[in-house]
């Protein structure tokens, strides 16, 4: 396990919830509340907002980078969906200095259930779990994907952009095969925004061979995603295989 020696921040956990507690806005947060499906029977049941805007989290969170691994932590586990979102940009940015401990830290709160919306993957798994897995061992995405827990699904799949970001669609296009029937719409869109970054980043076609093979079986808005940026005709003619 890496240790806090590369984080000098004297700050604290309760600080940066004190600068986000300045900014709550409680109209703000009865919309979040709907967005993010919170309400009983949602995939974000019992999460809680304070209101704050993607931008005005991570405007705040510029003033504690350097933030210790175990102050972190404590934001990670916190009820507010703004203090999670703050732990992981924080996470984010120590990736940079310590890509280990900070994907270490992530895979916890991922298994720990702190990961637990769309925002809150997509803004995290690629950066921190794409640019350290990218030269190793990648089964720990395998394990994920086969989770039941659906963000742990998502973030194997989001994590997978770092590596399209580098020009390796391979992990991107297993996973995918291995999800084309997750019954999830979250998943559904992941995968196909995840090939369309393959065929935007790397190779149209590489995305048309796997299509070719798999549209046939891709769920509606999978494959929609994917096709977004085909022309009119063939955007038809995958959807035609269905």
């Amino acid at each position: 396990m890496a240790h806090d020696r590369c984080v000098e921040s004297p700050a604290t956990a309760d600080d940066v919830r004190s600068a986000l507690a300045e900014l709550a806005n409680r109209a703000n947060a009865v919309d979040l509340h709907q967005y993010f499906k919170a309400y009983e029977g949602g995939y974000g049941a019992g999460d809680v907002f304070l209101g704050l805007r993607v931008p005005v989290t991570r405007s705040v969170v510029k003033r504690f980078r350097g933030l210790g691994y175990e102050e972190i932590d404590k934001l990670l586990d916190d009820a507010e969906h703004e203090h999670r979102l703050a732990g992981l940009l924080l996470l984010v940015e120590a990736s940079r200095r310590d890509p280990e401990g900070a994907a270490e830290r992530y895979l916890a709160a991922v298994r720990r259930g702190r990961v637990n919306n769309w925002d809150l993957v997509d803004a995290s798994a690629g950066d921190i779990l794409g640019g350290w897995l990218y030269d190793r061992d990648r089964s720990v995405l395998d394990e994920l994907a086969a989770s039941p827990d659906l963000w742990e699904r998502r973030v194997a799949v989001l994590a997978t952009y770092g590596f399209i970001k580098r020009g390796d669609p391979t992990t991107t296009l297993v996973l995918a095969e291995r999800l084309l029937g997750d019954r999830e719409d979250l998943i559904h869109k992941a995968v196909g925004w995840m090939l369309r970054e393959v065929e935007t980043r790397i190779s149209a076609d590489v995305l048309r061979r796997f299509l070719d093979t798999h549209a046939a079986r891709m769920p509606r808005t999978m494959l929609s995603y994917a096709i977004e940026h085909f022309t009119p005709e063939e955007r038809a003619r995958y959807r035609s295989l269905r």
